[in-house]
């Protein structure tokens, strides 16, 4: 088998696995808000389902919306106070399972939002998975939904903290 043969294989394999692995990522649902027009921060909301039959890791997020873009989360500190705190090391997706992104839970955070987000506006996101690579969803805005127990979660935004 000669070099270019050998390449050509090689590329060929790795064009061929790399959907399969991005096809095992179903985003469900997904939609984005921020608090007001002139608020600088906004979150995004969705739940993200394994059907690959392999453990995944969320890791990353990107888009050209906000200055920074992060995996965020609540947790109760000792005083009983939710405080949203960023997850480095981001999400476990294990294998036939699920992510749930709701208010009050984990979620992606957009800070400094670099315009309003308005109503039925588009957000182009970017999902960075170990396995899968990847996973471009498009995001509409969606300021009027009201939190809702079971899908996207309730939270009292008045005891959250941001560290």
């Amino acid at each position: 088998m000669s070099f270019k043969s050998i390449v050509f294989a090689a590329s060929a394999a790795a064009l061929l696995a790399m959907p399969a692995f991005a096809a095992g990522i179903e985003v469900q649902d997904p939609y984005a808000r921020s608090a007001s027009a002139m608020a600088s921060t906004g979150a995004a909301f969705m739940v993200i389902t394994n059907t690959g039959g392999a453990a995944d890791r969320l890791i990353g997020v990107s888009s050209d919306v906000a200055e920074k873009v992060e995996l965020h989360t609540h947790k109760e500190d000792a005083n009983g106070v939710m405080r949203m705190i960023h997850v480095e090391e981001g999400f476990d997706l294990p294998a036939d399972g699920e992510i749930v992104m709701e208010r009050g839970g984990h979620h992606v955070m957009f800070m400094g939002l670099k315009a309003p987000m308005a109503q039925g506006d588009m957000i182009d996101l970017t999902l960075v998975f170990e396995q899968a690579g990847e996973v471009a969803v498009q995001v509409p805005v969606d300021l009027e939904r009201m939190p809702q127990a079971g899908a996207h979660g309730m939270m009292n935004h008045g005891t959250m903290k941001k560290d």
